[in-house]
């Protein structure tokens, strides 16, 4: 269902393409699965374990989404812009190489570049403004083909605005405006599949083929996804990430639903149930993991660091209780049902120790379930080239170690934004001005100390704001114990929870039960699985979990042709 009006209008040029044999109707511009979402298509795929997947996170991460575009297999719908006259099918489970052979371009050797800034979020934009303004030469890389990152979900070319946009989309588009202007080399639908050392970075590009960079300094901008908490259900189509259902809102101008439930923890999941509302899209009830916010001092500490923030959110608070949507507080999923794909959403109160509350249940009729239970940083380029990490205990999460200008263990890298630890868009916005400006400075650059003091003072003011925030959002983490025996953890080899706790009781060792089970080798490389791997390895051995309790990181990091591995393995051997 595609959303009407509200401020926005189709610009792109009808089009039509072929879903299984079946004409579609779409817009230049927009991706195959939001205009498969749109057509009412929630099953995109066919998973080895038998029944359908659909879109999941909504970033390119998951890989859940493949289709078969042209006789050409695993192109993600999610990424994919559409054609005309395509002819797209639901990916078999193992589907054969393409048939007809591509040349890519001939890779040359790595080009050098003062600074290397992967990642067109907050943090990576402001990273090119601050380094660019001090005099430096900036190669700005981005998957996607818009910049602003998952923050500011630009609307999607195949959209236009015929009304003023929200604040938010004002910031991204005037940034955005800005970088371009900087003089900065935009490689826009890039991806870097390899980091095999700070002056050694593998890029696909979008033309096909890959290029080498050299940069005397690297800026890792690379944001977060959603984490996984698994549930019975969890992989029917019309399940999906908030954040996926934000993007398809938001940016594609397509409903995630007709009756949407919404289900997490974080101010995310209430931002997409207001956003939702506005587009004319019933939301049938919001469930939040963490208690009501009734912490005074967090409150206060929020009023005092950013006022306008927290007035936007009681706003929003308002909002849900104007048009009658329940909140439920201390309440997560417990299942998710349907024939083929989402019917049924089962909601669960759990008591202070994150422990379901037995009858408690609360089933609600639903085509669609965002999900938002916090976020995972995506730090397997900085694991890649060896940055020092540490387990963040209060965060529950495996982070970056850095010193107050983002500089990793390695000289030459800094790590900044979400991507390092998550502190929400105003802290990647300060922290990658720093290390933009700091990275500049030791190639020699001057960067306006003036600007870095004021940065710098913001910095700790959004710092403060986002520890009250997440201490007013503080919930348990129930990791994969929501989870019956036979629900997957790992949704791309379908390896389950009985599964994983048998390998772990004959060897509580990450490694061992990679190797047992297949958890943690598919397509999104562990980024789902790998978390609640090492944490029920960590609680198997009586600590907390490590480095090496995760998946080790291997190229390539995303999804890229075997002949650009070819090209790339000839290009570094020559280069040694």
């Amino acid at each position: 269902m595609r959303i009407a009006g509200r401020g926005k209008a189709p610009q792109g040029a009808p089009l039509a393409f072929r879903f299984e044999g079946a004409p579609i109707e779409a817009f230049a511009g927009e991706t195959i699965a939001a205009a498969l979402i749109a057509a009412g298509h929630r099953s995109f795929r066919h998973s080895a374990q038998g029944g359908m997947r659909g879109i999941w996170c909504g970033m390119g991460v998951c890989q859940e989404c493949l289709v078969t575009v042209d006789d050409e297999p695993n192109r993600r719908a999610c990424m994919t812009e559409v054609r005309a006259g395509q002819r797209v099918t639901a990916q078999v489970a193992h589907p054969m190489p393409c048939a007809t052979a591509v040349p890519a371009p001939t890779p040359g050797p790595a080009t050098p570049c003062d600074i290397l800034v992967i990642g067109a979020g907050p943090a990576g934009l402001h990273a090119t403004l601050a380094a660019r303004a001090a005099g430096a030469r900036v190669t700005l890389v981005d998957e996607r083909g818009s910049l602003g990152g998952q923050y500011f979900k630009p609307l999607a070319k195949a959209h236009r605005p015929v009304s003023p946009q929200d604040a938010q989309a004002r910031a991204g588009l005037a940034l955005a405006e800005r970088v371009r202007a900087s003089g900065a080399e935009i490689l826009a639908g890039a991806a870097v599949w390899g980091a095999f050392a700070p002056d050694e970075i593998a890029i696909g590009m979008p033309s096909g083929g890959t290029r080498f960079l050299a940069p005397r300094r690297v800026i890792l901008a690379t944001g977060a996804h959603e984490r996984a908490l698994p549930f019975p259900g969890w992989t029917l189509p019309g399940v999906m990430t908030t954040g996926a259902g934000q993007t398809l809102a938001r940016a594609w101008r397509v409903a995630p639903g007709r009756r949407v439930v919404i289900a997490g923890n974080g101010p995310l999941n209430l931002q997409l149930a207001v956003e939702l509302l506005e587009a004319g899209i019933e939301v049938v009830a919001l469930a939040e993991a963490a208690p009501p916010p009734r912490d005074p001092a967090a409150l206060l500490a929020m009023a005092r660091s950013a006022p306008g923030l927290l007035a936007r959110g009681l706003r929003d608070r308002l909002r849900l209780l104007r048009a009658g949507v329940p909140v439920l507080h201390r309440h997560l999923v417990r299942r998710a049902e349907g024939e083929g794909a989402l019917a049924r959403v089962t909601l669960m109160r759990i008591d202070a120790a994150g422990v379901p509350v037995p009858g408690s249940e609360r089933i609600f009729e639903a085509d669609a379930l965002c999900c938002g239970y916090g976020f995972q940083p995506q730090n397997e380029l900085a694991r890649a080239l060896g940055c020092a990490q540490h387990w963040d205990a209060q965060r529950r999460m495996l982070v970056t170690t850095r010193d107050e200008t983002g500089r990793s263990s390695l000289d030459q890298v800094f790590v900044v934004g979400d991507g390092a630890g998550l502190g929400g868009a105003r802290v990647a916005a300060a922290e990658g001005h720093i290390a933009g400006a700091v990275a500049a400075a030791d190639l020699g650059h001057a960067p306006d100390e003036a600007a870095l003091r004021r940065v710098r003072q913001e910095l700790a003011r959004a710092r403060r704001f986002q520890a009250a925030l997440w201490s007013l959002y503080r919930a348990p983490d129930p990791g994969w114990q929501l989870a019956e025996g036979d629900t997957p953890i790992c949704r791309c080899e379908g390896v389950t929870r009985g599964s994983l706790e048998a390998a772990i009781a004959a060897a509580a060792d990450s490694g061992a039960a990679k190797r047992a089970t297949r958890c943690g080798m598919g397509r999104c490389q562990g980024r789902y699985c790998a978390p609640l791997l090492a944490a029920a390895v960590a609680a198997a051995q009586g600590g907390q979990p490590t480095e090496e309790a995760y998946l080790a990181p291997r190229a390539p990091a995303k999804p890229v042709a075997l002949r650009d591995i070819a090209q790339g393995a000839e290009v570094t051997a020559d280069a040694r």
